[in-house]
C-alpha cells in the first residue's frame, strides 16, 4: 500500500508519510510555501512526481521530480501556440468575455498507459488538452479537441472559461482517453487525440432551459473516474447530480439514491471494485456548504443502489468544509482514503471510510491530494 500522501494548497506542496505498522500519518516537507499547487500527479509506472504551480499574476510553472518528491526541478509549462491571424475570437455564451489562447490553469495531469512510460496528459482552463512524450520537457497541444466546432458552445462553470478538469487514460489501450469538461460534457478519443465524440448521453442539466437539459456538450461533469480493474466502468460528480457508466462513457444512468445530497465535486472509485466509489456530499450552488454542518463521505458497494453515510471520526456539528474535486483519493489496494478541505482539514481512512482520522486542522485550503 501506498506509503507517501502528497497534497497541493493554496500555500505550498505538502508530502505525508508514516512509518509501517500503522503509524500516523505526519508531514515530512513542505515545497514551493506561499504558492498555489492546483494539481499533483505522483506516477505509479516509475515514481516520478509533477506539480503545477501557481504564481498568481506571474503564472503557472511546472516542476517534477525523479525521487519521488524529495527533491524538484523545473521543467516546461505547457503553452498555446499563436492564434492565428484568420481565427475568429470565440466569447463564453454567458459572460460574454474572450476566451483566451493561453494558459490559466493546470487543471489536471494525468499519466499515459504502460507502453507510453514517458507520456503524460495535462488538462487546463481554458479548455486546451495537452501530451508530452518526455515527461514534462515538451508539450503538444490536442488541436482537434481545441479546433472541435461546438466548443464555441462550452462555456465556464466555477471558473470563467471551459477547464478539462478530468482524464482517464484506458488501461487498455493508451489511445483511448476519456476527459470531462466544465461546461461542455464528457469527451473520448480512441486514436489518441486525433478525433473526438461527446460521450454524455444520458446526463442532464438542470440549469439550462428545458429544450436544452439533455444535450451533451453542456453538462457539468464536476469530477470524471474511471475504475482501473474495470475501464468501462465510470462515475461522474456532476453539478445537479451523480452518474454512472458500464459501457466506457457511451450512455450514462442517473444514481439517485446519493445521499445526503446528489451535490459535491469529488468522487472516487475503487481500483479492482467498479460498484464501489466514494462521494462528499454538500449543498450547492449558493450555499456550497456540508449538509446540516456536518462533514461526511458517502459510500455505495451496490453501483449506486444505495448509500451508506460514514460520519465515524469526523465533525458533525458547525463544520463548513467543501471538499474540491481533486480533493479525494484511493490508494492502488482500495482500503485507504484521504480527503481535504477548503478549510485546511485533513482526513485519512484505512478501512474504506468505516472511520477517519484528522490528520491536520491547520493547512492552507487544499486543491488536490494524490496517494504516491
Amino acid at each position: 500500500m501506498s506509503d507517501r500522501i502528497f497534497i497541493g494548497t493554496r500555500k505550498g506542496l505538502f508530502t505525508l508519510e508514516r512509518a509501517k505498522g500503522g503509524a500516523p500519518w505526519r508531514i515530512a516537507q513542505a515545497d514551493f510555501l506561499g504558492v498555489q499547487v492546483p494539481m499533483l500527479l505522483p506516477d505509479r509506472r516509475d515514481g516520478w512526481v509533477y506539480a503545477a504551480v501557481g504564481h498568481g499574476h506571474f503564472g503557472s510553472k511546472f516542476h517534477r521530480s525523479n525521487d519521488r518528491g524529495k527533491n524538484w526541478e523545473e521543467a516546461t509549462v505547457p503553452a498555446y501556440p499563436p492564434k492565428p491571424d484568420d481565427v475568429p475570437e470565440i466569447r463564453e455564451p454567458y459572460r460574454g468575455i474572450v476566451i483566451p489562447w493561453s494558459l490559466e490553469l493546470i487543471w489536471s495531469l494525468e499519466a499515459g498507459g504502460k507502453d507510453e512510460p514517458e507520456t503524460i496528459w495535462c488538462g487546463t482552463a481554458p479548455g486546451g488538452l495537452f501530451r508530452s512524450n518526455d515527461r514534462g520537457m515538451s508539450w503538444h497541444l490536442i488541436r482537434p479537441l481545441w479546433d472541435e466546432p461546438l466548443r464555441r458552445e462550452w462555456f465556464g462553470g466555477g471558473l470563467d472559461w471551459p477547464g478539462i478538469h478530468s482524464i482517464c487514460v484506458d488501461p487498455r489501450d493508451s489511445r483511448h482517453v476519456t476527459v470531462g469538461i466544465s461546461c461542455a460534457g464528457v469527451w473520448t478519443t480512441r486514436d489518441r487525440g486525433e478525433t473526438w465524440q461527446v460521450s454524455s448521453q444520458g446526463m442532464y442539466a438542470e440549469y439550462m432551459p428545458p429544450e436544452q437539459k439533455y444535450t451533451q456538450h453542456i453538462q457539468d461533469p464536476h469530477r470524471l473516474v474511471q475504475c482501473p480493474a474495470n475501464p468501462d466502468a465510470m462515475w461522474v460528480q456532476h453539478h445537479n447530480g451523480v452518474f454512472r457508466s458500464t459501457d466506457g462513457a457511451r450512455t450514462w444512468h442517473d444514481v439517485p439514491a446519493a445521499r445526503p445530497s446528489v451535490f459535491g465535486f469529488a468522487v472516487a472509485v475503487h481500483p479492482q471494485k467498479p460498484d464501489t466509489a466514494w462521494l462528499v456530499p454538500a449543498v450547492k450552488d449558493e450555499v456550497r456548504i456540508p449538509v446540516d454542518g456536518k462533514v461526511v463521505v458517502a459510500r455505495t458497494r451496490d453501483g449506486g443502489k444505495s448509500f451508506e453515510v460514514l460520519r465515524t471520526g469526523l465533525p458533525q456539528e458547525h463544520a463548513y468544509d467543501l471538499t474540491f474535486r481533486h480533493a479525494l483519493d484511493v490508494d492502488e489496494s482500495g482500503n485507504r482514503l484521504v480527503f481535504g478541505s477548503t478549510t485546511g482539514s485533513l482526513w485519512t481512512s484505512d478501512n474504506q471510510g468505516d472511520a477517519w482520522s484528522l490528520v491536520s486542522a491547520h493547512l492552507p485550503p487544499i486543491f488536490c491530494v494524490r496517494f504516491g
